[in-house]
């Protein structure tokens, strides 16, 4: 008889009753035979618990007082939860047959496999990749994201290009596989991240951790994008370059942290310059918000660094500027980035 971990499926909802009524059929269809379907929370205003409550009975419903964004909301629910397994997903995502399954067959495996995603492809065009996690998520020298199948606003098709399971950096917080275990030793997001760049900066401390994070071609799913902060929102530009800065003050060594960050001021610099351009002013007054943020609470983040062994897993991690590949080199494919270049 083969025993199957637990696993427990746990989707964050903000008055996000349109998704739910849209995906939550998809979820309820999985196949995996050890699994838990939990809504948490974030204190919505809407009917949305009202609908899963007489739609889907016997899903558990936790509940927080506040919205506690993506980050701190996640925390509190999965305090709650137990569990071998838990999957962060996001309500604006559809699952495909046997998604479960390959993902925890890859993890069990490796027991240094702390964290993994299936394949993102967008739900409005399907066969094409999507921005929040594409085909695993990678980091360049000066902090910037990016994923096999997506540089920066460019997605690929998916021609299985990339169907190869693999270590990567990053793992998409829209479909997160992580082992309970490993939430618990690198204590869960950072709460004051509120939103983006959580998952990216958990992913580190785990591989700071000695830990790896993977990939698992073999596991589908559609990802809407955008359902809470719009890709227009200032606020979205202001947690985005707010975030990433303390996140690398966090996870950098003090002297690679403080000359890196001094060098991505100057990146910064730029983006702001083209906000105005494009006529953007809330957009450009976002990432000024970011860095006097970032500058006000230096030391309060200073005191959130975790010590680790000096050398840490940093696969994943690219040694130049995605930046400058894409706009000077003209490299909007993955595969076109040469291997030397990554750890």
């Amino acid at each position: 008889m083969i025993a199957y971990p637990k696993v427990a499926v746990v989707i964050l909802n903000w008055n996000g009753k349109f998704f739910l009524e849209k995906f939550l059929p998809s979820v309820f269809n999985s196949t995996y035979p050890n699994i838990e379907f939990i809504i948490g929370d974030n204190a919505s205003t809407d009917d949305s618990l009202a609908y899963v409550r007489e739609n889907y009975p016997h899903f558990k419903i936790l509940v927080n007082q506040e919205n506690l964004g993506f980050a701190g909301g996640y925390n509190e629910i999965l305090k709650q939860v137990d569990a071998d397994y838990y999957v962060l997903l996001n309500s604006d995502v559809e699952v495909t047959e046997n998604w479960i399954e390959p993902v925890i067959r890859q993890m069990e495996a490796d027991p240094l496999l702390a964290a993994c995603q299936p394949k993102i492809q967008a739900y409005h065009n399907k066969g094409h990749f999507e921005h929040a996690g594409a085909a695993g998520g990678y980091i360049d020298y000066f902090g910037f994201p990016f994923c096999r199948g997506r540089i920066l606003d460019k997605m690929e098709k998916d021609n299985g290009q990339y169907d190869q399971a693999t270590e990567v950096f990053w793992a998409t917080g829209a479909a997160l596989f992580i082992k309970a275990k490993a939430w618990k030793e690198a204590e869960g997001f950072d709460a004051d991240f509120f939103a983006h760049f959580e998952e990216i900066d958990l992913c580190w401390r785990l591989k700071r951790m000695g830990y790896k994070i993977g990939f698992c071609p073999k596991s589908l799913v559609y990802h809407v994008g955008g359902g809470t902060l719009n890709t227009s929102n200032p606020q979205k530009t202001y947690l985005n370059f707010r975030n990433n800065m303390v996140m690398m003050q966090k996870n950098l060594p003090v002297f690679q942290a403080f000359w890196r960050l001094a060098l991505r001021l100057w990146w910064d610099l730029f983006a702001l310059i083209k906000f105005l351009v494009d006529g953007k002013r809330k957009d450009a007054w976002a990432v000024s918000r970011a860095h006097q943020y970032f500058f006000l609470n230096v030391f309060r983040n200073a005191k959130k660094r975790k010590k680790y062994p000096a050398k840490y897993n940093n696969k994943g991690q690219y040694k130049n500027s995605i930046i400058w590949d894409y706009y000077v080199n003209k490299i909007h494919k993955f595969s076109d980035l040469h291997d030397k270049n990554f750890h």
